[in-house]
């Protein structure tokens, strides 16, 4: 796993206090124009342009509506507009920090309007985090940013992991969601919950060896992202072989994971 590294505190992008959204990070003064957007989605064959407001009125306002899988979604951030906030950092993955990505000025996407009240559901987070990778391919992108785990990744990392997931591969557990210490000890995902409604919470005896931690930890991110969240206590089979208890708490909110004794 990589070492945790924080670029930017104060940089908390919260457009309309949504934290369902991916960034892509530009070396400053590169970001595209609407133009470019354009004619990626021409190349790529994936994801259209469905509404660019230059060609309504002439005049560039710095974001594009794009469409990809029958959903609409806002790309805003784009040139010549002034740059946004950059989104907060508590992860990093393929990357290290640098004076280049804290002065990086990002483009941003989320859940268009019309997908308000959906905009968590598992098709809409998927073609989100799709729509990422694929805008990866823009030159002088420097880090793809995942704001629900506050994960920044390698555009090539992100890229690759989502395009696998996408063709029937495993989830990418680091870069959708992050692994963290917690304060007894243990280890805690960050952003599975948008995914499941859930955090996942592994004891400290589990966690004492890192790695071996780690790897029991992203063997049910990935399990949970893809079946869902925990109801009831249940018991799974861990990665070598060991019995583990997952017990949601009271409201639901975590899955604590203890191996059985």
């Amino acid at each position: 796993m990589e070492e945790v590294k924080a670029i930017a505190s104060a940089g908390n992008l919260d457009l309309r206090n949504d934290r369902c959204a991916v960034s892509l990070v530009f070396a400053a003064g590169t970001r595209p124009r609407a133009s470019a957007i354009g004619a990626l989605a021409a190349r790529s064959d994936k994801f259209a342009v469905s509404h660019d407001p230059h060609k309504v009125n002439e005049v560039e306002e710095g974001w594009v509506e794009l469409i990809a899988n029958g959903l609409t979604f806002d790309l805003t951030g784009l040139n010549p507009e002034p740059a946004q906030v950059r989104p907060e950092c508590a992860h990093l993955f393929g990357l290290a920090a640098s004076a280049e990505l804290s002065a990086g000025e990002p483009i941003t996407i989320m859940p268009g309007p019309h997908l308000a009240s959906a905009r968590t559901m598992f098709p809409v987070l998927r073609t989100l985090a799709w729509l990422g990778a694929l805008l990866a391919e823009l030159p002088q992108v420097r880090a793809v940013v995942w704001h629900p785990a506050r994960s920044w990744s390698d555009p090539h990392y992100f890229r690759a992991s989502v395009l696998r997931w996408i063709e029937g591969g495993a989830f990418p557990g680091l870069g959708l969601t992050a692994i963290a210490p917690t304060a007894d000890g243990g280890l805690t995902s960050e952003g599975l919950a948008i995914f499941t409604g859930q955090e996942l919470v592994l004891a400290p005896e589990l966690a004492r060896d890192r790695a071996e931690g780690a790897k029991i930890a992203l063997r049910l991110i990935n399990w949970l992202a893809e079946s869902g969240g925990v109801a009831e206590s249940t018991s799974v089979m861990g990665p070598s072989g060991e019995t583990l208890n997952l017990v949601p708490d009271r409201e639901k909110q975590n899955v604590k994971v203890t191996a059985s004794s």
